[in-house]
């Protein structure tokens, strides 16, 4: 009983584990790293007894951000729609008919009936069709650091927000490749702006909970039950 009191406990706490390691029921992305491509910025020479040497005096540049640990405020205005619709109808008739063959003129029968002749006839029709929509929207703003200046005018951005609510938790996340040449005068840029953009919204709690399926539903769902 004992080594099944501790087996048990075991699995409850390697579970527990799992699920923390998961913020609420989504998957955040890796931090992404920069393209292999990219031209890293090298990091501005110190310059010692120079009234001028701080980076953040900038005397003929606007307040955009562009430096490693700027802020950028990312205005999320996801909007996808898709549908695919497929139609698909076949048929196939084919007929084969053999006439009784004579000998010297006369047909060869038996008992009056005309034997060796043969008709074939045969017949095939498939009909299938489908028909798929989706859409999508998410609106709203996440404010995300600058961790990388990629050297040609690129900055690699990433951010997220948890929000904990009487209900639940909601996670967002965003992060990719932005323009400062797309930056706004207020740091902010809109999500469609953002390259390789990666965006993830969910959340748990008992509003997740009720618009997921149970576990005996996945299993009648899924590639184990054939039918």
């Amino acid at each position: 009983m004992n080594a099944f009191f501790r087996l048990s406990t075991a699995a409850a706490t390697l579970a527990l584990a799992g699920c923390a390691a998961v913020v609420g029921d989504v998957r955040p992305f890796a931090p992404m790293s920069a393209p292999a491509t990219a031209i890293v910025a090298p990091p501005a020479p110190a310059s010692e007894g120079s009234i001028y040497g701080s980076r953040s005096l900038r005397l003929f540049e606007d307040n955009k951000a562009r430096d490693v640990g700027d802020l950028v405020t990312i205005v999320l205005v996801e909007n996808t729609s898709a549908r695919a619709q497929a139609n698909t109808s076949v048929s196939k008739e084919s007929g084969i008919d053999m006439a009784a063959p004579t000998i010297a003129g006369v047909p060869i029968t038996y008992k009056g009936n005309p034997i060796l002749e043969a008709s074939v006839e045969g017949s095939r029709d498939f009909q299938g069709a489908g028909n798929s929509t989706q859409s999508n929207r998410l609106n709203g703003s996440v404010t995300a650091t600058v961790v990388q200046n990629l050297g040609n005018g690129n900055l690699l951005v990433r951010g997220q927000k948890q929000l904990r609510l009487n209900q639940g938790d909601e996670l967002i996340q965003v992060q990719g490749i932005v323009r400062t040449a797309d930056i706004g005068p207020d740091n902010r840029i809109s999500s469609d702006r953002v390259g390789e953009a990666q965006i993830v919204y969910g959340g748990r709690g008992t509003l997740a909970r009720s618009n997921a399926m149970g576990w005996l539903g996945r299993f009648f769902n899924s590639a184990v039950y054939p039918y």
